[in-house]
C-alpha cells in the first residue's frame, strides 16, 4: 500500500479525481508513484478512509513520466487517456495558472522576515501579501515579505507572471531555489524586475529545470524619507511543465467558456453577470441593475456621475460645454432624489490655433507646411532670409486633443474604464477625466518620434537635444498624486510625481539622448479602490512646449549662419564652440573661458563667461576646474595644484536605519576637477561589484543612472535584508554644471551655511568648488547646489579624507544644498622661496655650510622645492673681528702707558712737595698765591672720592685729581724757586 502523504509529496498539485466504478459511494482515488530510473511509473489506486484495503483495484503500469496532454484537455486517471475539459473549465495542458486572488490559493505562502542579531527571521505582523481579487498586492510598509509556490516539474517548462511595479522605493527580485534551498543561476535581468509605467502591467518569463523548483517573489520597502512605498502587483502566474494536470479549473466569476477543451476563459460582456464554472453569462436588467460577476442595483443618479466637456469647433468656429454621463452609466435618474444632466452651455467662439498651426476657413487647425511659420492666429508665412523655423510643439490652446497625444483610463483590479477617455479638452487647458472610481489611472500621452537639432547647432557637442516643458495645477481633497513618466527604448522612467494639491506651476526636462520618447502624465485620486467619491479632484495642465521635435512645426524663425551674405546663401551649421554674428551672420568662435548655454548660438552674448577659477573646454560646451587655482593673500600668491585630487573619490556615510530598523548608506561619488570637464562620477542603482571596465557598457543597460561631477546613491547591505548582495537605489545628480571655485563663502545665489565643519587652525584659506544640478524635484524647484571645501591639512595622505557636516549627516540639511569637506597635503599651495629660510653653520678648517628648512609648521606642497646645502670658503676671525680686536689692544697698551706715565711722575712731585713743606716750616711760610690751577667755583674736594674699594671710575677720576694737584704743587716748586733767589726784590706772582 502506498501512503497518501508519501505520494502526495510527488507534486505541489492535488493530483486525483473521482473513479466511478460500479454502484455506491466512491472510496479511493488515483495517483502515481514516483518515477523510477528508466522514466516508468505505476498507477495505484489509494483509499479515503485508512485502513480500508479490501476491493481497490490492482496497480497497473502508468504513463510515461514526460507525458503530458494538450491545452483543454486532462489526463483521466481510471483511462490514462487526455480528455477535453467541460465547458465553464479550462486547463493548459501541461501547465497551470493561477488568476483568481480572493485568497491566497492553495501552495502558496506569505513570509515576511527581518534582520535581527542573529539573522533572518519570521516577522510577525501585517506585512504580507494580500489577495485583491484579481492580483495579489505586496506590503507597504520596508519589511521584506516573500511570496512562495513550490512546483515539482517532471519536464522542463517555465513560469511567467504579469506585475506591476512602479515604485523604485521598493526592491523587487525573482529567483527560484531547489530542494536543497540552494538559489539557481539566474542572470541579473531574470532576477532583478525592470520598472513599469503607472496602469501598464509588465511580463516576467523564466525557464524551469525539472525536478523540485521553489520560487519567491521578495519584496523589500525602503523609506529613507517619509512617503509610504507603492505596492507592487502580481496576477495570472502561469507554470508550464507540469507533465500532466489531472482535473480542469472552473472558470472565475465574471468569465466564462462556451465550448469543451477550452484553455482560457472569456470575460463577460457589459451587464451580464456570471458564477464561477459558467459556460454563458446572463443579461442584467439594464434599466435597474449592472455588473460583470454579479448584478448589482443601479444607485440615483448625482453630480458624480457625469462631467463636462468641450465640444470640437463646428463650421461657424463655435464651441460649447456639453455634459456626459460617465461610461458605463450606473446609475437611474428617474428615481427621487436623482439628478439629471445640466443643459449645454453657451455656444462660444473657439479658441485660436496652437502655434505652428494655421486655420484655413474650416473648422479644424492644420499643421504649418515646412519652412514656414505661424502665431496661431495669423497665416504661416515664409521664414525670412538668413533664418531658419524652430521646430517643436507649443500646445496651450486645448479645443480638441492635438493628433500626437492620447488619452485613456486603467484599473489593475478591474477593466470597468477600459475604452474610458482619461483626459478632456476645456479650452484654456486640458484636464482629468472621470473615470470610472477613484483609484484608476488617467492616463495622458504625448509621442515624440526624435528630436532635430537646427542647422547652426548640429556640429556642437552639447548634452541637450530638447526640452519638456509644461504648466500644471492640481486640485484635490484626497491623496491624489499626479506622474511625469517618460518611456525610451521599452524602459520606463518615472521623471517627476507630486503629491496632494500644487499651485499653478512650471516644470522642464531636459533631454539628453536623441532618442524616440512618450511622455505620460498619470493622475490617480486616491490609491483606495472606492467607487466615484472625489471626481472633482483633478488636475489640469495649461500648456505643453516641446523644443526642437523631430516633424515638429514652427512658431517663429530664428537666425541661422550663412555661407556668405550674398542672397539665397543656404544655412550651414556652425563647428562646435562657435556663435553666430549679428552683424555677419557668420559663424565665429566664442572668446576663452566661455561656454555655449544650451543650443543657443545667435549672437555674442550667447557664450557666457566661466565661474572664477574654471575654464572652458576647446569646443566651449561646458566649464570645468583644470585643476589649479590662485589666490592673493597677504601681498602673497598662493598657487594651488589639487590634480592629485581628480580622480572619482567616494565617501559613505551612516550607517543610518529606518524606523523599522533597515540599515542602510549613503555612498557620495565625487568628480572634482580635470577630466576636461567630462562628468567621471557614476551612480548605479541595483548594481554592485561593477568591474570598472564593464561600467559603461553596463550602465545603460540599468533602469537609472546618471553620471555627473557629484552623485548620491542609497545603498542596503546585503546584510541588511539578508540579499546575497547589496542594493543601490535612488541615485541621483547632485552637480551638473561646475559653477566656479574661490575662498569666498558665496558664489552667486549659493552660500555656505556657516558652523557647518569645524574652524580651520591654519593660516591658509579654504578653497571652496561650487557646483549646481538645474533638475528641479518637488522639494528643490530651484535644483540642488553643492559645496566642497578642501582644507590644506599636512597631517592627512595625498588624497586626503572627505567628511559631512556634524549637524548633517547626511550631507544636507535642507535637501537641496550638499557640503563636503576635504582634507588634504594636496589641498596646500605650492611652496614657494618663502615658505623656507637659511642657517648658516660654522666656520670649520676654512669651510662654512649653509642650510636650508622649511618654515614650521610646513603649509605648502610641491613647488619649489628645498635648496640643497650650501658649501663656501670661510676665514676662522673675521676681518673687522681682526680690526677691533687690534685697535682694542692698542688701546690698552696706551692706558697702560699712561698709567705708569702718571704713577711715575705723582712719585716726583710728592717728594718735591714734601721737602719743600718741610723747608717752608723750617725758614718761612709761603707766600698766598694770587692765583693757582684751580679756577674759582671749583671745588676740590668734591672731586675727592673716598673709598674702600675704588671702582675703575673712581680710580680714573683720583688720577685727574692728583694731575691738578702735581700742576699746583709743579707751581708753588717754582715760585719757590724764584723766591730762593738773592737778587730777586719783586713780588711773587704764579698765574
Amino acid at each position: 500500500m502506498w501512503p497518501a502523504d508519501r505520494l502526495r509529496l510527488l507534486s505541489r498539485l492535488p493530483l486525483w479525481i473521482i473513479a466511478a466504478a460500479g454502484m455506491g459511494p466512491i472510496e479511493y482515488y488515483f495517483e502515481y508513484t514516483e518515477c523510477d530510473s528508466t522514466g516508468s511509473r505505476w498507477r495505484v489506486a489509494i483509499p479515503h478512509n485508512q485502513g480500508m484495503c479490501s476491493g481497490l483495484p490492482d496497480p497497473v503500469r502508468g504513463t510515461d513520466c514526460t507525458f503530458s496532454c494538450e491545452a483543454g484537455e486532462f489526463l483521466e486517471m481510471s483511462a490514462q487517456q487526455c480528455t477535453q475539459c467541460a465547458a465553464g473549465t479550462y486547463s493548459l495542458g501541461s501547465g497551470i495558472r493561477f488568476d483568481e486572488w480572493d485568497d491566497i490559493p492553495a501552495g502558496f505562502t506569505s513570509l515576511a522576515t527581518y534582520m535581527d542579531n542573529v539573522g533572518l527571521s519570521p516577522y510577525e505582523s501585517v506585512s504580507t501579501w494580500t489577495p485583491q481579487g484579481n492580483y495579489m498586492e505586496s506590503n507597504r510598509d520596508e519589511c521584506t515579505v516573500s511570496l512562495i509556490y513550490a512546483v515539482h516539474l517532471k519536464k522542463q517548462g517555465s513560469v511567467s507572471f504579469e506585475y506591476q511595479y512602479v515604485d523604485n522605493n521598493v526592491f523587487f527580485e525573482f529567483f527560484i531555489q531547489n530542494d536543497q534551498c540552494q538559489e539557481m543561476d539566474q542572470s541579473s535581468d531574470q532576477k532583478w524586475i525592470k520598472l513599469t509605467s503607472n496602469g501598464e502591467w509588465g511580463t516576467h518569463t523564466v525557464s524551469l529545470k525539472s525536478g523540485t523548483n521553489i520560487l519567491y517573489w521578495r519584496t523589500t520597502g525602503i523609506l529613507v524619507g517619509a512617503k509610504i512605498v507603492k505596492p507592487v502587483l502580481l496576477r495570472n502566474i502561469q507554470i508550464e511543465g507540469v507533465a500532466y494536470t489531472s482535473e480542469c479549473f472552473q472558470c472565475k466569476p465574471g468569465t466564462f467558456s462556451r465550448t469543451p477543451g477550452s484553455s482560457t476563459c472569456e470575460p463577460c460582456p457589459r451587464n451580464t453577470y456570471s458564477s464561477k464554472g459558467a459556460s454563458s453569462c446572463t443579461p442584467c436588467d439594464k434599466d435597474k441593475e449592472y455588473g460583470s460577476a454579479m448584478c448589482r442595483e443601479k444607485p440615483a443618479c448625482s453630480e458624480k456621475d457625469y462631467f463636462q466637456i468641450h465640444t470640437a469647433c463646428d463650421s461657424e468656429g463655435k464651441t460649447q460645454i456639453i455634459y456626459k454621463w460617465i461610461e458605463p452609466k450606473i446609475c437611474v435618474e428617474n428615481v427621487t432624489g436623482a439628478m439629471t444632466l445640466p443643459p449645454s452651455g453657451e455656444r462660444k467662439k473657439c479658441p485660436p490655433c496652437n502655434p505652428g498651426f494655421y486655420n484655413n476657413d474650416t473648422a479644424t487647425c492644420s499643421p504649418c507646411p515646412p519652412g514656414t511659420f505661424s502665431d496661431g492666429v495669423k497665416e504661416c508665412q515664409k521664414c525670412p532670409a538668413g533664418t531658419e523655423p524652430a521646430l517643436g510643439y507649443e500646445y496651450k490652446w486645448w479645443n480638441v486633443l492635438p493628433a500626437n497625444m492620447k488619452t485613456s483610463c486603467f484599473n489593475v483590479g478591474n477593466s470597468k474604464c477600459d475604452g474610458m477617455n482619461g483626459w478632456e479638452v476645456a479650452g484654456d487647458h486640458i484636464r482629468s477625466g472621470a473615470g470610472s472610481s477613484d483609484n484608476d489611472y488617467l492616463i495622458l500621452n504625448l509621442r515624440i518620434p526624435g528630436f532635430k537639432l537646427p542647422t547652426s547647432v548640429t556640429g556642437t557637442t552639447g548634452t541637450e537635444f530638447g526640452r519638456i516643458t509644461f504648466i500644471f495645477e492640481t486640485i484635490c481633497s484626497a491623496d491624489c498624486e499626479l506622474y511625469f513618466m517618460m518611456v525610451r527604448d521599452s524602459d520606463t522612467n518615472v521623471v517627476e510625481s507630486w503629491e496632494g494639491s500644487k499651485e499653478k506651476q512650471s516644470y522642464t526636462h531636459i533631454m539628453t539622448q536623441n532618442a524616440s520618447v512618450s511622455y505620460t502624465w498619470a493622475f490617480q485620486r486616491t490609491n483606495q479602490a472606492l467607487d466615484v467619491r472625489f471626481v472633482n479632484d483633478i488636475v489640469k495642465i495649461y500648456s505643453i512646449t516641446v523644443t526642437n521635435a523631430l516633424g515638429g512645426v514652427a512658431s517663429t524663425c530664428h537666425a541661422c549662419a550663412l555661407v556668405s551674405q550674398q542672397s539665397g546663401s543656404s544655412c550651414v551649421p556652425c563647428p562646435a564652440g562657435h556663435y553666430i554674428d549679428k552683424d555677419t551672420n557668420r559663424c565665429k568662435e566664442c572668446p576663452p573661458n566661455t561656454y555655449l548655454s544650451g543650443h543657443q548660438i545667435y549672437g555674442k552674448e550667447s557664450c557666457l563667461p566661466c565661474g572664477p577659477g574654471s575654464k572652458s573646454n576647446k569646443v566651449h560646451s561646458v566649464c570645468f576646474s583644470d585643476c589649479s587655482f590662485s589666490h592673493m593673500e597677504a601681498n602673497q600668491t598662493l598657487t594651488y595644484d589639487f590634480t592629485q585630487l581628480s580622480p572619482v573619490a567616494s565617501i559613505t556615510n551612516g550607517p543610518s536605519f529606518t524606523s523599522k530598523g533597515t540599515k542602510y548608506f549613503h555612498v557620495f561619488n565625487v568628480s572634482l576637477c580635470g577630466h576636461e570637464g567630462k562628468k567621471a562620477a557614476v551612480c548605479m542603482d541595483n548594481v554592485t561589484d561593477l568591474a570598472s571596465k564593464d561600467v559603461q557598457r553596463e550602465s545603460r543597460e540599468l533602469v537609472n543612472y546618471v553620471e555627473t561631477f557629484i552623485c548620491q546613491s542609497t545603498i542596503i547591505p546585503s546584510d541588511g535584508r539578508g540579499f546575497r548582495t547589496a542594493l543601490s537605489s535612488q541615485s541621483i545628480s547632485l552637480a551638473d554644471i561646475f559653477l566656479g571655485v574661490t575662498v569666498e563663502s558665496t558664489l552667486g545665489d549659493v552660500t555656505i551655511k556657516p558652523g557647518l565643519f569645524p574652524e580651520s587652525s591654519k593660516k591658509i584659506p579654504d578653497v571652496n568648488f561650487f557646483y549646481w544640478s538645474p533638475q528641479a524635484t518637488s522639494s528643490c524647484d530651484r535644483g540642488r547646489n553643492t559645496v566642497i571645501k578642501l582644507r590644506c591639512n599636512p597631517e592627512k595622505s595625498a588624497r586626503g579624507e572627505l567628511t559631512l557636516p556634524r549637524k548633517c549627516p547626511a550631507g544636507t540639511c535642507d535637501g537641496c544644498t550638499f557640503y563636503f569637506l576635504w582634507e588634504s597635503a594636496n589641498a596646500c599651495p605650492r611652496c614657494t622661496e618663502a615658505d623656507f629660510h637659511e642657517i648658516e653653520g660654522a666656520c670649520r678648517d676654512g669651510i662654512q655650510d649653509k642650510h636650508y628648512v622649511w618654515n614650521e609648521p610646513k603649509l605648502c606642497t610641491k613647488g619649489v622645492p628645498l635648496p640643497a646645502k650650501k658649501t663656501t670658503p670661510c676665514e676662522s676671525i673675521d676681518f673687522w673681528l681682526k680690526v677691533g680686536a687690534g685697535i682694542g689692544a692698542f688701546m690698552a697698551v696706551l692706558l697702560i702707558a699712561l698709567t705708569c706715565y702718571f704713577w711715575k711722575k705723582n712719585k716726583k712731585l710728592e717728594y718735591k712737595y714734601s721737602r719743600l713743606v718741610m723747608t717752608a716750616n723750617k725758614e718761612c711760610e709761603l707766600p698766598a698765591a694770587d692765583s693757582c690751577a684751580i679756577m674759582e667755583g671749583e671745588d676740590n674736594d668734591d672731586e675727592v672720592v673716598y673709598s674702600n674699594k675704588p671702582s675703575l671710575l673712581g680710580k680714573l677720576k683720583s688720577i685727574a685729581t692728583k694731575v691738578c694737584l702735581f700742576t699746583k704743587v709743579g707751581c708753588m716748586f717754582d715760585i719757590l724757586s724764584v723766591q730762593l733767589k738773592p737778587s730777586s726784590a719783586e713780588r711773587w706772582v704764579c698765574g
